[in-house]
């Protein structure tokens, strides 16, 4: 079966690749084959925020514009195959991204930072882990916004839950300014999550 004609096959092969690259690297590099539960966990938590961000990037950039252009476009097909078809699919991964994202973060903080307690100390932003606490807390609200705000809305808007024209356009405002709030908190998220180990101040 050729993995290139689904999902599940890209992603097994995907990861497979890169359990054989890691091997590769280790065994080249002249060390034991070891492979700890940090470098999984951190390994995972950017995958995932790939995923979860790369996605954000796409809603914002690409599917909202979209579907207010095709609305303007009288003549046009217009937007109901994003919003039946992609929309779901696109926000089913969005959603338990952020989730694996969060997790896969705290995971690596809590056993991967050279300090046991490092998950408390990002927390409450002590000295050291101001620029890794930051970023967790952006990323924090960010996954309570996708919860909270993006997702029940978009089931009233997408009709997955039954809700009244007047209510569906509120469902639109409120997870659009949800989005786009995650949208600007995401980048300096991300400068706060690249910077503990890149030259930030801590």
């Amino acid at each position: 079966m050729n993995p290139l004609l689904s999902v599940k096959g890209s992603f097994i092969t995907a990861f497979v690749l890169a359990a054989i690259v890691s091997i590769w690297l280790t065994i080249g590099a002249g060390t034991e084959i070891a492979f700890s539960h940090a470098q999984l966990g951190r390994w995972l938590h950017i995958v995932s925020g790939v995923m979860w961000i790369g996605l954000l990037y796409y809603f914002n950039v690409v599917q909202v514009p979209g579907l207010a252009d095709a609305a303007a476009d009288k003549g046009g097909p217009g937007g109901a195959g994003i919003s039946k078809y992609i929309a779901p699919k696109a926000l089913f991964w969005f959603r338990w991204a952020a989730v694996v994202t969060w997790i896969t973060g705290a995971w690596y903080l809590g056993s991967g930072f050279g300090d046991s307690g490092a998950f408390v100390r990002a927390f409450t932003l002590q000295p050291g882990f101001r620029t890794i606490g930051v970023g967790v807390w952006l990323g924090t609200i960010m996954l309570f916004n996708v919860w909270v705000f993006i997702w029940p809305n978009q089931q009233k808007i997408l009709g997955l839950k039954p809700a009244t024209d007047e209510q569906k356009a509120a469902a639109r405002k409120t997870a659009l300014y949800a989005s786009r709030t995650n949208f600007i908190l995401s980048v300096p998220m991300l400068m706060c999550m690249g910077g503990q180990m890149h030259g930030l101040p801590l």
